[in-house]
Parts: C-alpha cells; structure tokens; sequence
C-alpha cells in the first residue's frame, strides 16, 4: 500500500492476527483451557458439558484482554466467578486464575512451535520503518513483547501497547479505544492523521470508537461482512490485497 503522508502520520498494528499467525495458537489454548474447565464443572455440578466454539471464540475473546475474555464467554453461559487476583495460581476457580491458565498454555504453544509471521504485513512494518513512518503495536496480549521477541520483528515499531501497558496505566481493553488512543499520544500524532489495522470486531470498533481517520479491518476469518458492520473503512484478506 501507498502510505499517504499528506493524510497519515502514524500506523498501529493490532498484533495476533495482523502481523503474526498466533492468533491459531491462542485459539487452541482458549478451547483447551475452558474445555477442560467445563468438563471438571459438569462432573462435579451435574451441569451439561457445551464446548467452547470456534464462534465463542470470535464473539467473546478475540482480541479482547484476557480477563474481559474469560468473564464475557463465562457470563453468557450463565457462570459468574469472582475475579480473584492477577498473580492467582492457575489452578484457583476465578476469573484471573483461569486466564493465568490459558497463558501458560499459550506460552508453551508459542515456545514449542515459534511463531509465523504474515509476510505482507510485516514487509509493509519494515518499508513504515525504513521511510521513518511512525508506527505502534497495539494488543491486548501479555505476551506480546515475547512473541514480538520470537518473531523477531519487535524493533521495527517505536512503541508497544499491550496487556502489560494496560495494565499498569489501567487502560480499558477492546472494544473501548483506550490502548490505540494511548499508542497515539505516545506516538504524538492526533488518531484524525492515523492508521489502525485490525483483524477482530473488537479492535476495528475499538479504532473506530477512537476517532481514527482509517480503520483496515483484515479478514483472516471469513468475517468481512461483521467487520463492516463494525465500522472498518476497508476490509481486505491480507495487507498485500491493498496494492502499491
């Protein structure tokens, strides 16, 4: 794509599923983790097992920080647990501990099995980089500086904005815009002259609750249509499809 610098100061880059194929590996580790966890809670309450699902996935975790994750697919199964503590051991009933749970799952997915890059996506990070375009990632992983670190493409952006970020500066996750306005105010570019490229419904509604002038929404899933509707300006399979 032909970045336009009469329009655009800045790009920010959702990172599962935009710049790196983990998005497959945290989908595995969800499905793992809450099947695994509704099966224990029907053997002991007699309640029947229904398994997480690929749309699960998509309408209640996707993109979304981990804990927002587990608390809105546990409530639309009609399962409230408390939210116990961020350092809670994995094995403890709540909200953070079963989060705590899916990341172990994903780290060892990610240690064991590296991580893919999309090729497109980060060929165009590089010539942003080279050309002295600002450029952010914006996710709402805690892992995200490790699977940047393993890919190997961390140093092409001038700032990180992630779970940790979020955090620490207690930022509200996807859908709500807080992580892509912060990235923008660290970058100091006004969102009116940035770009966000998303491939969730939460991130591109998050981009455009934000104000930014372009949202691509990337449509790795067969989601085109539910990323329209969520605001996405374009919508493309892949950041190569955005031509010259």
């Amino acid at each position: 794509m032909r970045f336009d610098r009469d329009k655009y100061d800045a790009v920010l880059f959702d990172l599962d599923g935009v710049l790196t194929q983990t998005a497959k590996l945290h989908g595995a580790a969800w499905k793992e983790m809450f099947d695994r966890y509704l099966r224990e809670r029907a053997a002991r309450t007699g309640e029947p097992f229904r398994e997480f699902t690929p749309e699960d996935y998509k309408n209640f975790v996707d993109g979304k920080l981990r804990q927002d994750g587990v608390r809105g697919f546990l409530e639309s199964r009609g399962i409230h647990l408390p939210a116990g503590a961020p350092d809670d051991p994995p094995d403890r009933e709540t909200i953070y501990g079963l989060g705590n749970r899916k990341n172990e799952l994903v780290l060892e997915l990610i240690r064991t099995k590296g991580v893919e890059v999309y090729e497109s996506s980060v060929e165009w990070a590089r010539h942003l980089h080279q050309t002295g375009v600002k450029s952010a990632v914006v996710s709402a992983s805690k892992n995200c500086e490790e699977v940047l670190k393993v890919a190997r493409i961390g140093d092409l952006f001038d700032r990180r904005i992630d779970g940790v970020v979020a955090a620490r500066l207690g930022l509200k996750g996807k859908p709500a815009p807080d992580t892509f306005l912060e990235a923008a105010r660290e970058l100091g570019v006004d969102p009116k002259r940035a770009v966000v490229i998303e491939d969730a419904i939460s991130g591109v509604e998050a981009g455009v609750a934000g104000g930014f002038s372009l949202v691509i929404g990337v449509d790795r899933k067969g989601d085109a249509e539910s990323l329209r509707a969520a605001g996405a300006h374009i919508v493309v399979p892949d950041l190569a499809d955005l031509g010259e």
